[in-house]
């Protein structure tokens, strides 16, 4: 199952580990999940991580073992048509990617603007409660 993970589910995943987001972020390094992702993206994720007010909750070994992972193995999609969907034109690179990188879902926690959508061309917009829910109905099929 193709997913993007906005950058905030990555972000969470590191902080607070056992929760949905990092349990996802997990089912990816173990091949569960296919992780779609852009070098828009990726970009963000590196700059997120690197912000001095996340410094004391975040581990900078595991911020850079992320990004590296990330690069290796995720999908990065290119040529992505950016639909100006969100209130938020920061948050339509990651619907393009969804949408570029024809994903099954996307995920993120950011309510305000992109999870109120529901969808984008068709994709649906998720939490990352239900797309672990989700994800697990995928694979007992």
């Amino acid at each position: 199952m193709r997913i993007v993970l906005d950058t905030n589910i990555f972000v969470s995943a590191l902080i607070t580990k056992g929760t949905p987001p990092d349990q996802l972020y997990q089912a990816w390094l173990r091949n569960d999940i296919d992780l779609v992702t852009s070098v828009t993206q990726i970009e963000e994720i590196t700059d997120v991580l690197a912000r001095p007010k996340l410094r004391r909750f975040v581990d900078p070994d595991e911020a850079a073992q992320m990004v590296s992972a990330i690069h290796l193995r995720a999908i990065v999609v290119d040529d992505m048509p950016v639909p100006k969907r969100s209130p938020d034109p920061k948050d339509d690179v990651i619907l393009a990617t969804a949408v570029a990188g024809q994903a099954a879902l996307l995920v993120t926690g950011d309510k305000r603007d992109i999870l109120a959508l529901g969808t984008v061309e068709g994709i649906p917009i998720c939490t990352a409660r239900d797309a672990l829910q989700i994800a697990l109905a995928a694979r007992s099929l």
